[in-house]
């Protein structure tokens, strides 16, 4: 995650390598310069109740190697797994092109950049879901 640029609203919260650092009353710019930084954003960590639909749970493994809970050598073949049986629903480009992504990051490490990109799907499940209740 070399030159990872993270931008905190006034009192936002990041995980960084396990550590809390709470900002101050202004708007500030973090820039990671270590490598393989586990970075988190608290206001984006998904609590385990809420991992309750495919993308979300996805995206829960993710946060549980940047929180520190799980090694990225643990969660590897499951990150993969997962983001594969996503593959099979949402089949549009834009959707593929974020997989494809996610995958990449995964395998490289890059598991921040991993989360930013499955992120992005969730707003489209939720419309799947409430297309299939109507």
């Amino acid at each position: 995650m070399t030159g990872l640029v993270i931008r905190l609203a006034p009192y936002e919260r990041v995980l960084l390598n396990g550590a809390v650092i709470e900002n101050g009353d202004r708007r500030a710019s973090l820039s990671i310069r270590t490598p393989n930084a586990n970075v988190l954003r608290l206001r984006d960590a998904i609590h385990p109740e809420q991992a309750n639909t495919p993308v979300k749970r996805t995206c829960y493994l993710v946060q549980l190697v940047l929180a520190g809970d799980s090694t990225p050598a643990d969660m590897h073949q499951p990150l993969i797994r997962a983001i594969e049986q996503l593959s099979q629903v949402f089949t549009d480009a834009d959707s593929r092109a974020q997989l494809n992504q996610a995958t990449a990051h995964v395998i490289g490490g890059e598991h921040y950049q991993a989360l930013k990109a499955l992120r992005q799907l969730i707003p489209r499940e939720a419309r799947i879901f409430s297309s299939k209740m109507a």
